[in-house]
């Protein structure tokens, strides 16, 4: 099946003869994450960043991260996933 989905054949699932599900090979775009690690050592191995952390940075970090929390409300269609059936 792999094989298949590598040369760009979708795979139809059914049930009673009815599709259910289609899977296909995801399309790939941008570059290769090997490409982008290579390309950002080389950067760092060629500019110099002085980075200064201030005193109250750990203050402020958790200042920020407390004033975005929300209560966690699960998506309708997760919700679904987690009910026994």
């Amino acid at each position: 099946m792999q094989d298949d989905l590598e040369q760009g054949v979708e795979i139809v699932i059914e049930q009673d003869y009815r599709p259910v599900a289609v899977i296909r090979a995801q399309h790939e775009s941008g570059r290769p994450i090997g490409e982008i690690l290579r390309e950002a050592k080389l950067r760092n191995s060629t500019v110099t960043l002085d980075v200064t952390l201030d005193v109250d940075f750990g203050k402020d970090l958790e200042e920020i991260v407390a004033s975005h929390e929300k209560p966690w409300k699960p998506l309708f269609w997760d919700s679904c996933w987690t009910e026994e059936r």
